[in-house]
C-alpha cells in the first residue's frame, strides 16, 4: 500500500519555509508534522542555490550549474552555485535529523519526504550553453532526468539511514503544464519552445519513480494539470493548490483517485 494512503500521512507541507534558519524550520516541521508526514524544508530566501532548482544542484550527478541573468544554467564542470547548493542541503539535512534525534523519532517508522525539481520543470529551467532551454534538447532532457533521478535516489536512501525510517519523494512539476500545453517561451520570439509529448513526459516521470525505489508524489501549484497523462504514469499520488482546480479537473481526479491513489 502507498504511504500517501496510510492514516499517518495525514498532512504534510509542501516544501519551501519563510525565513532563513534551517534548525528552526526543522525543529517546527518536526514538532507539527511527526505525526503525519514531516519533510526537509527548502528556505529559498537564503538566495543562490537554495531555491526549487538551485537545489537540484545538489542533487544531480555529473551535472553542475552556474548563475546566468535569467536564472540557472548547465556548466561543464562543478563551481560556487554547486558547491553552495551541496552545503545547503547538507545543512538542512543535518537540521532534520537533528530534530528528529530530539523529537526521539529514530525507528520509529514515521514517514519522512523529500522534494525536488521535477525531471520536466528542471529541463524548462535550466539553460544549456547557448542560452536555449535544456527542454529544447531532447538529449539533455532525457540526461537531466537521468542525472535527477539517480541524485535523489541517493539522497533519499541517505536520509532514510540517517533517520532510520522511510523516506518518500516529491516532484515538484509547476512548470509541467506549460511544456505540454507550448506555453514556454523562448529566447527570442523566432525561438519558439515547441510543446512536450505527453507520452516524452510520462516516459520521463517514470523513468524517475523507477529509478527512485519509492513512493513518489508529484506536485504542482499550476492549473490545467495533465490528469489523463498522470492516471497513466506510475506517480503514487498528486498534490495540488485547491485555489487553482476547475470543474474540468474533478473527473480527472476521480479516475485517479479510482485508480487506487491519493489527490491532496
Amino acid at each position: 500500500m502507498s504511504v500517501f494512503a496510510h492514516p499517518f500521512a495525514r498532512a504534510s507541507g509542501v516544501g519551501s519555509w519563510p525565513g532563513t534558519a534551517a534548525r528552526g524550520a526543522a525543529e517546527v516541521v518536526v514538532g507539527e508534522l511527526a505525526g503525519a508526514l514531516a519533510h526537509i524544508v527548502e528556505l529559498p530566501a537564503r538566495g543562490v542555490g537554495a531555491d526549487l532548482l538551485g537545489r537540484a544542484g545538489a542533487l544531480l550527478v555529473d551535472v553542475a550549474i552556474d548563475t546566468v541573468p535569467r536564472g540557472y544554467r548547465i556548466a561543464a564542470r562543478p563551481g560556487a552555485v554547486t558547491r553552495r547548493a551541496v552545503s545547503l542541503l547538507d545543512e538542512d539535512t543535518d537540521a532534520l535529523e537533528e530534530a528528529w534525534e530530539t523529537a526521539g523519532l529514530r525507528g520509529a517508522g514515521r514517514v519522512v519526504k523529500v522534494q525536488a525539481p521535477g525531471p520536466i520543470t528542471l529541463a524548462a529551467g535550466l539553460e544549456l550553453a547557448n542560452g536555449h532551454r535544456a527542454i529544447t534538447d531532447p538529449g539533455a532532457v532525457r540526461d537531466l532526468a537521468a542525472s535527477l533521478a539517480e541524485g535523489v535516489a541517493a539522497h533519499r536512501a541517505s536520509l532514510a539511514r540517517r533517520l532510520d525510517t522511510p523516506v518518500v519523494v516529491q516532484f515538484d512539476e509547476p512548470s509541467l503544464p506549460a511544456a505540454l500545453g507550448g506555453q514556454l517561451t523562448g529566447v527570442t520570439a523566432l525561438s519558439p519552445v515547441a510543446a512536450l509529448d505527453d507520452a516524452v513526459a510520462q516516459g520521463l516521470l517514470d523513468a524517475c519513480v523507477a529509478t527512485v525505489g519509492a513512493d513518489v508524489l508529484l506536485h504542482s501549484c499550476a492549473p490545467a494539470l495533465p490528469w489523463d497523462l498522470l492516471q497513466r504514469s506510475a506517480i503514487g499520488g498528486v498534490s495540488v493548490d485547491a485555489g487553482i482546480l476547475r470543474a474540468k479537473d474533478l473527473d480527472g481526479i476521480a479516475a485517479f483517485v479510482e485508480s487506487g491513489r491519493t489527490v491532496a
